[in-house]
Parts: C-alpha cells; sequence; structure tokens
C-alpha cells in the first residue's frame, strides 16, 4: 500500500471516531442538562422563598433549565415527560376564581391531580357518582391537596365555576386553556389521575378504577389505593394504570 492510500485509510478511520464521539458528547450534553433541570426546580421548591424576588429569579433558572433539557433530549431522541418515581412537572395556574396555584407551594402535602372535561361522558357519569367529589371528603384536608385541571382548549372560568357549583365541588380546577400543563404530565384522557407525594415525586398516573363503563358495583379505586398507602407511610401497591375517558381537547388536537 502506497503512502496516499494509508493517508486516506488513516483519515477516514479518524473521521468515524470523531463522529462516535460527536453522537457521545450529545447524549451526555442531554443527560447534563435534564441533570440541570431538575436541580433547578428543586432549588427553586425548597430554598427561595414563594413571592420574593429570589423565587422569582429560581423560577426563571428553572424554567430557562427545562427548557434547555427539553431540547437537548429531543436532539438526542428522548422525550420529557412526568415519569412515576421521578419528580413531577411543577407548573403554576390560576383556577376558575383567579387564584394562582404552583405545585411548589404544596411541598409536604399529597397532591391528586385530576384532569377534567365537563362536556365529556366518563366525567359526567363519575361526578353523578360522586366518584371525585366523596372520594375528596374522605382523606384529611391538612394533608392531601386535590387539584382539577381543565386542558381543553376551550375551558372558560364560568363554566368551571359552574359545574363546580351543580357538582359541590370542594376543589378548584385550574385552568389549562394552553394544554402546556397537561403535556407536561402527558395526560391523554379525561379522567387522567395523578398522585404526587409529599416530597414532590409522582407515586401514580392513570384511571381512577378499574371500571372504564360503570358496570361494577364496588369497582377498585387506584386513587383511594394510592393515597391511603401514602398516608400510611407505604409503598403505593399500583403505580401505574392505563386511563380511560374522552380524549384530552388540546388546542391541536
Amino acid at each position: 500500500m502506497n503512502t496516499w492510500m494509508i493517508a486516506v485509510a488513516l483519515l477516514g478511520a479518524c473521521g468515524s471516531e470523531a463522529a462516535t464521539e460527536a453522537t457521545r458528547e450529545a447524549t451526555s450534553a442531554a443527560n447534563e442538562a435534564t441533570n440541570a433541570a431538575t436541580a433547578a426546580l428543586e432549588q427553586a421548591a425548597n430554598v427561595a422563598t414563594p413571592g420574593t424576588t429570589a423565587a422569582n429569579a429560581a423560577e426563571s433558572a428553572a424554567e430557562n433549565s427545562v427548557q434547555n433539557a427539553a431540547n437537548a433530549a429531543e436532539n438526542a431522541g428522548e422525550a420529557l415527560t412526568a415519569v412515576v418515581g421521578q419528580p413531577a412537572p411543577g407548573f403554576e395556574l390560576t383556577d376558575q376564581a383567579g387564584q394562582t396555584h404552583r405545585l411548589a407551594d404544596l411541598r409536604g402535602k399529597i397532591v391528586v391531580l385530576e384532569w377534567i372535561n365537563p362536556q365529556c361522558p366518563y366525567v359526567r357519569r363519575h361526578y353523578q357518582a360522586r366518584t371525585m367529589t366523596g372520594l375528596v371528603s374522605a382523606f384529611p384536608a391538612d394533608r392531601v391537596v386535590w387539584l382539577a385541571v381543565d386542558s381543553s382548549h376551550f375551558v372558560q372560568p364560568e363554566g368551571s365555576e359552574a359545574w363546580r357549583s351543580e357538582h359541590g365541588m370542594t376543589y378548584p380546577i385550574l385552568q389549562d386553556a394552553s394544554g402546556a400543563v397537561g403535556r407536561a404530565y402527558g395526560a391523554t384522557t379525561t379522567p387522567n389521575m395523578y398522585v404526587i407525594d409529599a416530597q414532590g415525586v409522582l407515586r401514580y398516573q392513570g384511571a381512577i378504577d378499574d371500571d372504564p363503563r360503570g358496570r361494577v358495583e364496588t369497582p377498585r379505586n387506584y386513587v383511594r389505593e394510592a393515597v391511603q398507602a401514602l398516608l400510611d407511610g407505604g409503598a403505593v401497591p399500583t403505580p401505574q394504570t392505563q386511563p380511560y375517558g374522552c380524549s384530552v381537547k388540546y388546542e391541536d388536537a
């Protein structure tokens, strides 16, 4: 083999190694960005006092880190969404009365998130049966916070308040018309339930119970089991199930 052929072979080998190294660096960057996002979110929730300049700065830094992580994950071919056993995505939403709710402010309490759409037949059936409203009253209010979230692109505060009044709801309906929070949690149906522990970790995601058609006299309520297990200091027996109901009416769905 003459000198120029050897040179070409060496150049090709170096190019292959460079491509492999570039892929490795891209994946590493995505992982580092995701870790940075998690750290920033926890710092915003645990260190800064809500309502202060430091809190706003920390929250802004956290949001920037999340965006960087999302971009890096997308470039690496990974998805960024809520995962059982991992910190739940932070959010800030106003309810039907204009009051602001931040997940970070609820640290120390168990949080139940219920994706809702009053126009959905599944939701209507459950509210007629008092599946959700009855369950809320069974938990200690000082330890468990229940929040409904409506990610329908057409949601309006007046309609949410009318639904609350009709069904005697004691918990708010958060307005997520942009669908940003719904997508962050991967909410696909109404209802779609999430249970977050006192440390801010997602412990359950899925259906409210095991009776999609409403034909079982005493269905197994997965949310009741999850919340009670956390109240008792134990592990959630069934961390994830398949949610059922109507599709979430996102703006571009």
